[in-house]
């Protein structure tokens, strides 16, 4: 792609993001996930293989179905209330429908059929953009509403929770794995969205580290499914030792700090009173927690056949990128002592 042109998507990128996150008007808010989604398409859509063409089109559908829902619903709302206020959807009917087109925008269960079939269609960079950035403007709308039943973002939760452990269970696509692993993650956001909203964002910068550095680990190895990562330890060896530190660092196991935020979210559902909601998505990381040890298991301790030039790769000079690596696999692996600090300043 030009540098101009990806220039110019990156930038629309940054701008949509921004706008939605700092409007507190529907219209607005609509405008920047609208330029958001229209920002991502030529990047996803860049090499011109059919997987990614049909990818970039199932994103195209389901964006588009879900903006248009919540342009619907603050239209209603604001024909009801006389209200465009992001602070002001009070009237059930279009809250109810606002959440779920947000819902279906970042691909939570059960509106999440889409994400897998779409992020195994991309390359992996344009799979770190959707599985990361592309969260953040619809989470900022999601923090700002409060449905009227709310027992509605616990069972869109948990029914999250549910589906990702089960859907990636018998994958061996890593972009599908990775997809399944966002469905669980956003379903752990939501379950405490509506009693702490500072843990959701915290959960959700934590997310972001732990994903980006899984998907340029993935990316360094040029790899794509589980069978490829055995020769992982001929191209990096001492990446290849601190992989399954990441993985299990996704799956939520101590001292990691992915263990940070499901710790912080059960003790929450625990003071609300929920201890069943808590029990099941504590079981439900489980089933997570699996899938990452298959993939610890293919990259650590399984080794494929080599001859000797194919066993010295980690000798030549890497043409990637380390710092980004480097910086994110060390947050990925060695934040959970700053749990307290962390704590503190978000007011948790």
């Amino acid at each position: 792609m030009n540098p101009y042109i990806l220039a110019t998507m990156i930038f629309g990128l940054g701008l949509g993001t921004t706008v939605t996150i700092t409007s507190s008007h529907w219209f607005l808010a609509w405008m920047g996930l609208e330029i958001n989604t229209l920002a991502i398409i030529p990047l996803m859509a860049q090499t011109h293989h059919p997987r990614a063409v049909e990818a970039t089109t199932k994103y195209f559908l389901t964006q588009a179905t879900a903006a248009t829902t919540i342009l619907f619903a603050c239209t209603t709302n604001a024909w009801l209330t006389g209200q465009w206020d992001i602070y002001q959807l009070t009237h059930p009917f279009p809250a109810m429908m606002i959440y779920l087109a947000l819902a279906l925008k970042i691909g939570l269960a059960p509106l999440h059929a889409w994400l897998p079939e779409v992020l195994q269609g991309l390359d992996l960079t344009t799979g770190l953009i959707l599985s990361t950035w592309q969260k953040l403007a619809p989470f900022a709308l999601l923090l700002q509403i409060q449905p009227a039943d709310s027992t509605i973002p616990i069972i869109l939760g948990l029914t999250s929770t549910l589906v990702g452990g089960w859907g990636g269970l018998n994958q061996t696509q890593l972009r599908k794995i990775l997809a399944y692993s966002s469905i669980a993650h956003l379903g752990w956001m939501l379950l405490v969205i509506q009693f702490s909203p500072s843990l959701t964002f915290l959960t959700l910068i934590t997310y972001i580290l732990m994903t980006s550095s899984t998907f340029l680990i993935f990316k360094a190895n040029k790899s794509t499914n589980i069978n490829s990562l055995a020769t992982s330890w001929t191209k990096s060896p001492a990446l290849t030792s601190l992989t399954p530190l990441i993985l299990l660092s996704l799956g939520g196991l101590p001292p990691l700090t992915g263990f940070m935020p499901k710790w912080l979210i059960l003790q929450e559902l625990t003071k609300q009173e929920l201890s069943l909601t808590a029990t099941l998505a504590a079981l439900s990381a489980l089933l997570s927690l699996y899938f990452y040890l298959r993939l610890s298991h293919a990259m650590t301790l399984t080794m494929s056949p080599n001859n000797l030039a194919g066993t010295t790769p980690w000798r030549l000079t890497p043409s990637h990128q380390t710092m980004p690596l480097a910086t994110v696999t060390s947050a990925t692996i060695c934040l959970l002592p700053l749990t307290p600090a962390l704590t503190t300043i978000l007011a948790i």
